[in-house]
C-alpha cells in the first residue's frame, strides 16, 4: 500500500492538545496501514517486553473484537498462567503480525489505554509521539549505504577474516604452573550478560561488591514495576532504543562495574559482525582500547591510527570518509583513558589545537575520540564508548544516542556460567548449587570475575578427593583464602621464602588500596624488593602497555578484591606491626569505602579456620597481630551497638556486623552483643548480604526484644534470610512502602513472630502468606513459643489470635484464601483486620458468609 504523502509534515509538526491520548491516537489515525506495519515491526522487541503485564488484556480485546480466535486466546492465556508471560506476549505480536492491519489497530489502541499502568508502554508511546517515523525513516536510509563499494570489497574481506581471528578465542588466567592461560573458544565459554538500555545516575562511591546488593535489589524492584528494559548488543545502533534525533550519527555509552565483561562484550559485538551475525549495515568495524590509546604521547591523526593497527588499509582509506554512516567506532574503557575527555568544556569547539574536523588533522588522541563522539569528525559515523561508571559524568554532555548499562548475571545466567566454566557437569553443579545456597557467594556472583574466582577456589573442593566438603569456604574472607591456598600448592615450590614474597607484595598492595591504584609498574616492585618470576605471576598479571617507540609490562592483580586479600593478609605476616591498631582506626575512619573490603578480610583472617590452610606453606600468622585485631572488631562493637539513631551510625554497626561474621568468632559475638536489647536499622536499605549477616549475628545472642527494620527495603529475599532467627526478636517492626514478591519463598515453619507490624503489604505477599507456594509469616501477635516444622501452612494460623492485613489490596482471590484458612476447625484467629483491601460487592458478600460460618473470628472492614 503506498505510503501518506504528507507523512513527513505529520511528524514535524504534529497538533497540540491538552491531552496525550489525543495526540498518540491522532498519529496512530493518520498512519496508513503500511506504516503501522512497520512501526510495529520497528518497535517489536520493545513492545513484546512492555505488553509481559497486560497480555491478557490486549488479548481478550482482539478476541472481542474478533480478530482473535477463542483458541488463539486460550494458547496465550495458558502461557500466562504457567508463568510464561514472554513467550505469550511474543505469540500474541506473532498473531498480530499475521494478521490484517485492523488487528494492528486495535492492539495499538490497547496500548493507548493501558499505558499509565505499564511504564514501558508508555516510554514508547512517549517516544512514538515525539519521533513519529523520522528514526525509522534514518534506519532505513542508512540500510540503502549497506553494500560495499567494488574497491573496498577485498580489504574489507580482509579486514573480517582478521577481526574474525582476533576475536574467536577467550584467553582465561587460571592458577596452574603449567598452564597459566586457557585458550577456549569463544562461542564455547562466552556466557550471555544482561544490559538494560538505561544507566542509574548515582555516583558509585562504595566498594563495588558492597554497592553491587544495592543496585541490584534497586534494579529488581524496578523491573517488577515494568520500567527497565532489556537491549541486545544488535540494538545499541539503528534501533528504537536511540533517545536522540540525530541526522550526523549515532553514539552508544555501555557502563559496567569492574569485572563485569564490558571487554568480553565488546569482543563478541566485534566477533558478531566479523561473522556477519549482527550490524550488517556496519561496512567497516575498528575496535581500540584506551589501555593501549595511553601509550600515545605523540599528536596523531585518525588515518595512522587505523593504519598502525590495521596496515593492510594502506592508502585506500580515503574511500571510506566518503560514506562515514557506514562506519562504527569502538572505544573500551575510558576510565582507564589518561587524558581527561570533558565533553562540557566548549573549548575543544573553538581552539584550533583542540579542533578535529578531519581524519587528516593532526591532533591529541582526546581530541579525535572527542570529535568521533561529537560527530564534528567523520559526522554519521557511529561509535561506542565503554566505562566503569565512577568516568560516566564525563560524558553527560556528550552526544549520547543510547544508554546501556550492564547487569552481569541475572537468574540462570548465573548457572551457564559455571556449566562453561567447569568440563565436568557434575563438578558444574555442585559448585553452583554450593554458592546457589550461601547467600553471600550468589549475590557476589552476578560478577564474571567474581564467578572465576569461585571457580577456581570451590572447583578444588569437588574434584580433588583428599578434600573435605564439610570444608567448602563459606565466607568471602574463606573464599579468597583457598583461592591463595591454591596458588600456593602450585608455585609454591618455586620460591624458599613465600613468606617473604608475600609480605612485600601484601605491602605494595596496601599502600595500592590506599592510594586507589591497580596498576604496577617495574619501579614498584624495585621499591618493595620483589623481582618479576614465576611465583609472583602466580598473582598477578603481566599487561603488555602498546608503545608506539618501545613496549613495557605493567602489573595488576586480577581483581581488586584480590589486591584487597593480599594487602589484609600481609597485616599478619609481619613480624613487626607496629601499630596495627592504629592502622586499623585510620582505615575504618575513610569515608570513602575504599577500605571496607580490607578491613572485612583483616576481620576474616584472624579465624584460625580461614588462616589454617595458608599457615600450612606460610608458617603461623602473628599471634600478637590476631589478637589486637579481635580487640579492634570487639571495639568497634562495643562502641557503635549504642549509636544507632543516625543512617551514619546504623550503616557503622552494620560493617560491624561484616567484621563479626567474617570472624566467625562465636565467642566474641555473644560477649558483645549477648545482652543487646534493641537494635535498629530503619531507613537503611539492607541487601540479601546484610540480611544473612544480620541473620547469623543475631543467631549468637540470647533475646533481641525489639528488631527495627522499618524501610529497610529488605523484600522477600531478606526476610527469607532473617526467617531462621526472628522467632529471637520478640518485636519485629517491618514497615515499607512498597513490597514486592520477588520469588516464591519457604520459610522455615517453626519460625515465629510474637509481634509484627507489616500494615503495607501487597496482594502478591498474602498470597504467599496462606498459599502453598510458601509462607510469609508476616504479621502475628500474641504467638506461643513453637510450632513444629512438620505442620502444613494452614496449621501456623491455627496458633494466632490477631491478624493484621489492612491496606493490602487483597481482592476477593484474597478472600477465598483467608476462606480456606479460617475454615479449619482448629483456627485461634479471634480478630482480623481487612480495611482498605479492595473488596468487591461478590467479596464482601463473602465476607459476610465467612462471618456467619465462622462467629468466632470478627472481622473489621
Amino acid at each position: 500500500m503506498a505510503e501518506s504523502p504528507n507523512r513527513t509534515e505529520f511528524t514535524t509538526g504534529m497538533r497540540m492538545s491538552t491531552d496525550p491520548n489525543s495526540t498518540i491516537r491522532e498519529f496512530l489515525t493518520d498512519c496508513s496501514d503500511f506504516q503501522l506495519f512497520e512501526l510495529t515491526k520497528f518497535y517489536r522487541d520493545r513492545l513484546e517486553q512492555a505488553m509481559e503485564g497486560g497480555v491478557d488484556g490486549v488479548s481478550s480485546l482482539l478476541t472481542y473484537k474478533r480478530h482473535f480466535s477463542g483458541q488463539e486466546h486460550r494458547k496465550i492465556t495458558e502461557l500466562t498462567e504457567k508463568g510464561n508471560r514472554a513467550d505469550s506476549s511474543k505469540l500474541l505480536l506473532n498473531l498480530v503480525m499475521g494478521k490484517g492491519s485492523g488487528a494492528r489497530r486495535v492492539m495499538w489502541e490497547s496500548f493507548v489505554n493501558m499505558r499509565l499502568g505499564v511504564p514501558k508502554l508508555d516510554k514508547v508511546l512517549k517516544e512514538v509521539q515525539e519521533h513519529g517515523f523520522f528514526r525509522f525513516d534514518k534506519m532505513k536510509a542508512t540500510e540503502c549505504l549497506s553494500e560495499v563499494p567494488s574497491q573496498l570489497k577485498v580489504v574489507q574481506q580482509k579486514h573480517k577474516e582478521t577481526l574474525r581471528a582476533q576475536t574467536e578465542t577467550l584467553r582465561v588466567n587460571t592458577i596452574l604452573i603449567k598452564e597459566k592461560v586457557k585458550v577456549f573458544q569463544l562461542v564455547d565459554r562466552y556466557a550471555e550478560l544482561t544490559v538494560i538500555s538505561a544507566v542509574r545516575d548515582r555516583t558509585l562511591v562504595e566498594h563495588e561488591l558492597l554497592a553491587r546488593g544495592r543496585d541490584h535489589e534497586e534494579w529488581r524492584e524496578k523491573h517488577l514495576r515494568r520500567e527497565l528494559e532489556k537491549i541486545r548488543t544488535d540494538q545499541l545502533f539503528h534501533s528504537s532504543f536511540s533517545r536522540k534525533k540525530s541526522k550526523s550519527g549515532s553514539s552508544a555509552a555501555l557502563s559496567g562495574v569492574a569485572g563485569i565483561g564490558k571487554t568480553t562484550l565488546v569482543q563478541k559485538i566485534v566477533h558478531d559482525w566479523a561473522t556477519g551475525k549482527i550490524y550488517p549495515h556496519f561496512q567497516f568495524v575498528f575496535s581500540f582500547k584506551f589501555r593501549d590509546l595511553n601509550a600515545i604521547n605523540e599528536r596523531i591523526n585518525l588515518r595512522k591510527l587505523i593504519q598502525d593497527q590495521y596496515p593492510y588499509f594502506g592508502n585506500i582509506l580515503r574511500a571510506l570518509w566518503e560514506n562515514p554512516e557506514v562506519l562504527l567506532f569502538i572505544f573500551d574503557g575510558l576510565d582507564e583513558f589518561k587524558d581527561r575527555i570533558d565533553f562540557a568544556d566548549n573549548r575543544r569547539n573553538t581552539e584550533p589545537q583542540h579542533r578535529c574536523t578531519d581524519p587528516e588533522d593532526w591532533c591529541e588522541m582526546s581530541d579525535i575520540v572527542y570529535s568521533l563522539i561529537q560527530h564534528k569528525l567523520l559526522p554519521g559515523c557511529s561509535v561506542l564508548v565503554t566505562s566503569r561508571p565512577t568516568a560516566l559524568h564525563l560524558l553527560e554532555k556528550a552526544e549520547i544516542s543510547v544508554w546501556a548499562e550492564i547487569l552481569g548475571f541475572v537468574g540462570e545466567e548465573r548457572k551457564e556460567y559455571f556449566n562453561k566454566f567447569f568440563e565436568d557437569q557434575a563438578v558444574a553443579a555442585a559448585v553452583f548449587k554450593h554458592v546457589e545456597e550461601n547467600e553471600i557467594l550468589y549475590t557476589m556472583s552476578y560478577n564474571p570475575s567474581y564467578c572465576w574466582i569461585l571457580g577456581l577456589s570451590l572447583g578444588p573442593f569437588f574434584t580433588q578427593r583428599d578434600r573435605k566438603q564439610q570444608r567448602v569456604p563459606r565466607t568471602i574472607t574463606q573464599l579468597y583464602s583457598y583461592y591463595i591456598y591454591n596458588i600456593l600448592k602450585n608455585h609454591g615450590r618455586e620460591i624458599q621464602n613465600p613468606r617473604g614474597v608475600l609480605l612485600r607484595m601484601g605491602e605494595m598492595a596496601f599502600t595500592g588500596v590506599s592510594e586507589k591504584k591497580i596498576v604496577f609498574r617495574h619501579k614498584d616492585l624495585i621499591k618493595y624488593y620483589l623481582q618479576p618470576s614465576q611465583f609472583l605471576s602466580g598473582f598477578m598479571m603481566e599487561l603488555l602497555e602498546r608503545d608506539y617507540s618501545a613496549q613495557s609490562v605493567v602489573y595488576t592483580f586480577p581483581h581488586l578484591t584480590i589486591q584487597e586479600f593480599v594487602a589484609a593478609l600481609a597485616q599478619f605476616l609481619n613480624p613487626d606491626p607496629g601499630d596495627i591498631l592504629k592502622l586499623l582506626r585510620e582505615a575504618h575512619s575513610k569515608q570513602d569505602g575504599r577500605f571496607e573490603i580490607f578491613l572485612r578480610f583483616v576481620a576474616g583472617l584472624s579465624s584460625p579456620h580461614t588462616a589454617g590452610p595458608l599457615e600450612e606453606f606460610l608458617g603461623k600468622f602473628l599471634h600478637q597481630t590476631i589478637c589486637r585485631v579481635i580487640d579492634w572488631v570487639k571495639e568497634m562493637v562495643e562502641g557503635q551497638i549504642g549509636n544507632i539513631q543516625s543512617v551514619t551510625g546504623k550503616r557503622d554497626i552494620l560493617n560491624t556486623f561484616h567484621y563479626l561474621f567474617e570472624s566467625q568468632n562465636k565467642g566474641l559475638a555473644r560477649d558483645t552483643l549477648g545482652s543487646v536489647e534493641t537494635l535498629s536499622f530503619s531507613g537503611l536499605t539492607l541487601t540479601p548480604i546484610d540480611c544473612a549477616v544480620l541473620s547469623h549475628v543475631i543467631g549468637l545472642c540470647d533475646t533481641i526484644k525489639h528488631l527495627d527494620l522499618e524501610y529497610c527495603n529488605i523484600q522477600c529475599e531478606g526476610l527469607q534470610r532473617l526467617g531462621p532467627i526472628l522467632h529471637k526478636c520478640r518485636v519485629l517492626s517491618c514497615l515499607e512502602k512498597d513490597l514486592h514478591p520477588l520469588s516464591p519463598l519457604t520459610i522455615d515453619r517453626s519460625v515465629l513472630l510474637p509481634q509484627v507490624h507489616l500494615p503495607s503489604i501487597i496482594s502478591e505477599w498474602v498470597r504467599f502468606i496462606l498459599s502453598p507456594l510458601g509462607l510469609q509469616i508476616l504479621t502475628m501477635i500474641t504467638a506461643p513459643a513453637h510450632i513444629s516444622s512438620t505442620n502444613k501452612h494452614t496449621d501456623l494460623c491455627n496458633h494466632l489470635m490477631l491478624h493484621r492485613l489492612e491496606n493490602n489490596e487483597l481482592g476477593d482471590s484474597g478472600v477465598k484464601l483467608l476462606s480456606a484458612a479460617l475454615r479449619n476447625l482448629e483456627c485461634k484467629i479471634q480478630k482480623l483486620w481487612l480495611v482498605d483491601n479492595q473488596f468487591s460487592s461478590t467479596g464482601q458478600e463473602q465476607l459476610k458468609s465467612l462471618q456467619e460460618t465462622s462467629p468466632r473470628v470478627s472481622v473489621d472492614v
